[in-house]
């Protein structure tokens, strides 16, 4: 049995830019995961200091205030108030959840910092569980981009997203499944872990790149269709109270599908310059390690 989606949605006042940052809300459970999350890595974070061992603030302004700020900002301000509200208000938040939660996460290297914190016996139980068969298929990368590519399209194009709608169960459930789909694929792309998946930098350019197209496809799918998404719930909406400012479904529906299309171009140049960063990186250490070699070399050879 579905359970209904708190009333307060019935009774949201004209949403407007600001609203963004005024309506704010708790989900409980994004609100848990952020809270565990953030605890977690900072209490790692703490027992490498502790012991006198550098963790790059970098990685944990990556992890902490942009992986998961951005889902506490996603799911919680107003872009989680007015989510079910307006189709295009959850397309800039499914964006949010699916690009950049999953990109700033790896970046902030979760993985290592477990594998550095953690006493001998949990440290075995996750390394057992990244080297498991389980995870690597899951990691396969043909199959991680498959899973990313279809999970979109199964969101929209079937009752899935009727039942986000009209659950806050399965609402919320949705906006993990988003993030989880989107670090298997993005965490061996673009992340540092040691996680399985792993490829080279040039394949990881390709995969990403592959992914532009069908984001842009579903953004012009939505918008040229006249089938409407969720179209019972967004319908009974402007029956109510928030009907004198709600725009009609249809052109809201065409708006997300715009914001699918262009966000989904604007991120990808974010992965690109960030896979660009990490390739120049790789081949400067690369060099590195091949001139100390001939350097070595070099001395075993000359005579003394």
């Amino acid at each position: 049995m579905l359970i209904p989606l708190s009333a307060d949605v019935e009774t949201l006042p004209r949403f407007t830019l600001g609203r963004v940052f005024t309506e704010w809300g708790l989900d409980p459970i994004p609100f848990v995961v952020t809270v565990w999350a953030v605890g977690l890595y900072a209490l790692g974070v703490g027992v490498l200091r502790r012991r006198g061992d550098h963790w790059p603030l970098g990685r944990t302004l990556a992890f902490v205030a942009l992986g998961m700020g951005s889902f506490f900002f996603a799911t919680m301000s107003g872009l989680g108030r007015y989510d079910t509200t307006l189709l295009s208000v959850h397309m800039v938040q499914h964006m949010l959840l699916s690009m950049v939660v999953p990109l700033a996460l790896a970046l902030g290297a979760p993985v290592t910092l477990a594998l550095r914190t953690l006493p001998a016996a949990p440290r075995r139980w996750l390394l057992a569980v990244l080297h498991s068969p389980v995870a690597k298929v899951l990691a396969f990368p043909p199959l991680a981009f498959a899973l990313y590519v279809a999970s979109p399209w199964a969101l929209y194009f079937s009752p899935w997203y009727d039942a986000s709608l009209a659950s806050a169960y399965v609402h919320e459930v949705m906006h993990v499944h988003l993030v989880l789909v989107g670090t298997l694929f993005f965490w061996p792309l673009m992340g540092i872990d040691p996680v399985p998946g792993r490829v080279s930098h040039p394949f990881r350019v390709l995969l990403t790149l592959m992914t532009l197209p069908f984001h842009a496809f579903l953004g012009v799918t939505i918008m040229g269709q006249t089938t409407l998404i969720g179209g019972e719930h967004y319908l009974a909406l402007r029956e109510g109270p928030m009907g004198a400012w709600l725009p009609p479904v249809l052109d809201d529906q065409h708006l997300a599908g715009g914001i699918l299309w262009a966000s989904g171009d604007l991120i990808g140049v974010l992965f690109f310059a960030v896979l660009f960063i990490q390739w120049v990186r790789s081949s400067m250490k690369e060099a590195a390690r091949e001139d100390r070699r001939l350097d070595l070399a070099e001395r075993r050879t000359t005579p003394r």
